[in-house]
């Protein structure tokens, strides 16, 4: 594998597991130093895992009010500042609309977009003074898709489509992209549990090509997007999801 990422710094959040953790093992390998973020106690043992050196895992609950300028500033005093920044943390919080808590509501959005959105801001802001940089948030197939049980997941995700557009109007002539990666339903650990059984097999025949993204073919596009080769790639929702999403 090229070495495409050498001598940049890589923050990712949600990198403990799932998509998070696939898309740091692809930039490590790569040549990157990754900043990963999460709000499990073992992240920095995780980070330590990663191929190469000088990895950093910072524990943060992301929903904290000042949890995306404290995140930002640990970066800059650690390293020459952040390159990319990969917003991979999320919840999947599932219930039927006329069912959905008002908690189940707050804190999916304040997960998955609010987060996500400050998160970007804070990395954003220094990338434009810098004059480089891109910003990679992953939303999903039910930000555009009609999903029974989504609702709080979609408007979220949904949201991050919105903000991701806007940045990448703002941002485009500091050199500074800003996409989002939206995959169909990804073969984690985690997924494969939740997606077992025959509410697997439906989910697999309503998804053309048969099967579900594996976590490696997710960071592999993210990565594609934060590299050089994207540069006039911004404000675009990339879709990964097998033809899921055009029938």
């Amino acid at each position: 594998m090229t070495e495409r990422f050498t001598d940049r710094t890589v923050v990712i959040t949600g990198a403990g597991q799932g998509i998070g953790w696939a898309v740091a093992e692809h930039f490590a390998a790569e040549g990157a130093r990754v900043v990963g973020v999460d709000v499990a106690e073992s992240i920095a043992e995780r980070m330590s895992e990663l191929p190469g050196a000088g990895h950093i895992g910072i524990r943060q609950d992301l929903t904290s009010p000042t949890a995306a300028e404290d995140v930002m500033r640990d970066v800059d005093s650690s390293t020459d500042g952040a390159s990319v920044l990969v917003n991979s943390a999320g919840v999947g919080l599932i219930a039927p609309a006329g069912e959905l808590s008002a908690e189940t509501w707050t804190t999916t959005i304040a997960v998955n977009l609010s987060a996500s959105f400050f998160m970007a801001q804070a990395a954003g802001r220094r990338m434009v003074e810098r004059g480089f940089g891109r910003v990679v948030n992953i939303s999903s197939q039910a930000a555009e898709l009609g999903l029974a049980g989504h609702a709080a997941y979609s408007a979220s995700k949904a949201g991050v489509l919105g903000f991701t557009r806007v940045m990448a109007v703002e941002w485009a002539g500091s050199g500074v992209t800003v996409n989002a990666v939206s995959p169909t339903i990804v073969g984690t650990e985690l997924g494969k549990r939740v997606w077992s059984g025959e509410r697997g097999e439906a989910a697999r025949a309503e998804i053309p090509a048969g099967r579900f993204a594996e976590p490696e073919e997710v960071a592999a596009l993210v990565g594609f997007v934060a590299s050089a080769e994207a540069a006039m790639i911004t404000g675009e929702n990339i879709r990964i999801d097998g033809g899921r999403s055009v029938i």
